[in-house]
């Protein structure tokens, strides 16, 4: 069986609020293989939050294991994760997260900067990544002057610079119209297809669907981990929203 990019053993985390202490994650244990396709889905509180902070190593668990690419990151030093961050991960926000001063080919440089595999040949890189997700055309743009869509993909692509082993996407659809999303989506689905690592937070059932594999959070534990085509919950969406869409043609037909 081949070793896991991601490999999370009796996470816990615990923060302190006062007096009182938060159980954020009581003993999660995961595993994703490279170039799978999941996402986590979990209520406000349900510690999905917390989970992509450590998988992204923006954080530390209180306690247990987690090693990325064959790094155990659990316990290194703020430089050390802020290393791992730069070359091993690339992060897409819900809010983007670019400088609006900046033209979308300098956003896109911007982890170079701090990169020891890449430096050389940013510009280049960075054109290179804005190509791949279609942006050619707009490399001298600034984010005010592209649309809601445009703006992801941006990030997208300055998440994809430094060729990360994982791609974590926080809720990459929360800001733009279901069209947009459907074109987002596509992207994602095209990077996986290329061999890219994704992992998706998303509180959207349609969005998802697009998954291979959902993990679904709840009071810091993992509640389910299936295949979406075997999900219970989300097959359950599935039908429903079929019966719907059925009910609604049928009505635009008694109508017409």
């Amino acid at each position: 069986m081949t070793t896991p990019i991601i490999r999370i053993r009796e996470v816990h985390k615990v923060y302190r609020v006062g007096a009182e202490k938060v159980h954020a994650l009581r003993g999660v244990d995961l595993d994703i293989q490279r170039n799978e396709f999941v996402a986590i889905m979990g209520a406000s509180g349900s510690g999905k939050s917390t989970l992509m902070n450590i998988l992204g190593c923006l954080d530390q668990p209180t306690k247990g294991v987690y090693e990325l690419n064959g790094k155990l990151t659990h316990s290194m030093d703020s430089a050390q994760l802020a290393r791992v961050r730069n070359e091993e991960i690339g992060f897409v926000f819900q809010s983007f997260e670019l400088l609006n001063r900046a033209t979308a080919h300098k956003n896109v440089m911007l982890p170079l900067v701090y990169s020891r595999r890449h430096f050389w040949g940013a510009r280049r890189r960075a054109a290179e990544s804005l190509r791949r997700v279609g942006l050619s055309d707009r490399m001298d743009h600034r984010p005010n002057q592209l649309s809601g869509g445009q703006r992801q993909r941006v990030a997208i692509a300055r998440a994809l610079v430094n060729e990360p082993s994982i791609l974590l996407a926080d809720e990459p659809t929360g800001n733009l119209d279901s069209k947009t999303s459907d074109d987002i989506i596509a992207l994602f689905k095209k990077l996986h297809a290329e061999g890219q690592t994704i992992l998706i937070v998303t509180h959207e059932e349609d969005i998802a669907g697009h998954a291979a594999r959902i993990v679904r959070l709840r009071d810091g534990r993992v509640l389910s981990d299936n295949p979406t085509s075997q999900d219970p919950i989300h097959q359950d969406y599935v039908r429903r929203s079929l019966e719907a869409a059925q009910r609604a043609a049928s009505t635009e037909g008694v109508t017409a």
